[in-house]
């Protein structure tokens, strides 16, 4: 009996050094997983933080252009000028989608339809003036010979 005595000791202690091992280990895999997880949580407040800063950003100078792109801080003249600029050819190319949208999709240039609506099937754009296509008649003689056969 004393040797299943001293075997159940040794192997009461093995398991214990095993058991305190494992729970040491669990406790810094713990640590690790709150850490990690605190990281994650403080880098997604920052990315939070940053995208309001961006956003503040745009308004900010969407405002300041507003209010003062007539006459600009000397250090900011240029970024309103291509502001402007930028305005400016969205505009002109937003009027020629409205133009091409009036011509019934047979333009093949600018020009200055009046609403779809108005425009019968057969009108073609070119120029920049719509006007309906004459489709040729067949001369008498064609007719005769279709209505023969």
């Amino acid at each position: 009996m004393a040797n299943y005595d001293d075997f159940k000791k040794r192997a009461k202690d093995a398991f214990g050094t095993l058991a305190d091992a494992s729970v040491e280990a669990y406790k810094v895999d713990e640590e690790k997983a709150r850490l990690l997880a605190k990281k994650a949580k403080l880098n997604a407040g920052i990315a939070n933080e940053r995208a309001t800063f961006r956003r503040l950003n745009v308004e900010i100078g969407a405002t300041y252009y507003k209010l003062f792109k007539d006459n600009p801080n000397e250090n900011l003249k240029t970024q309103c000028e291509e502001v402007t600029a930028a305005y400016e050819r969205i505009a002109a190319k937003q009027q020629e989608l409205e133009n091409l949208k009036n011509c019934n999709n047979n333009c093949d240039a600018e020009c200055e339809c009046p609403d779809e609506a108005e425009v019968p099937a057969d009108t073609v754009c070119k120029d920049g003036v719509c006007s309906v296509e004459q489709k040729e008649e067949p001369c008498e003689e064609e007719t005769e010979k279709t209505d023969a056969e």
